[in-house]
């Protein structure tokens, strides 16, 4: 049973960062505070969704095809995420 949780959470994970694109077609999630704050956020939940799927393949030994398939793609979303936050840093230092 709690494998079956854990591989929904991972694939709900999988779903949530694509939520970003209807946000960001409103005007005040264009703005600057708004913006930095959202993708620091996005950003930082990718990042969790990569350490968290890949612990629970790794650690726990959730090893489906399915798994895989979350691991990999959390995975490069954890990348993404670190991105970002590398991509934010000159803004931040003045």
């Amino acid at each position: 049973m709690r494998n079956k949780i854990i591989i929904a959470v991972s694939t709900l994970m999988l779903f949530i960062p694509w939520t970003i694109l209807p946000l960001r077609s409103f005007d005040w999630a264009l703005e600057s505070p708004v913006a930095e704050i959202m993708i620091s956020c996005y950003a930082a939940f990718m990042i969790f969704s990569g350490i968290f799927t890949i612990f629970a393949y790794k650690k726990w030994k959730i090893k489906n095809i399915w798994m895989q398939i979350c691991t990999a793609i959390n995975g490069i979303y954890a990348v993404g995420g670190i991105a970002a936050f590398l991509l934010m840093i000159p803004g931040q230092i003045k």
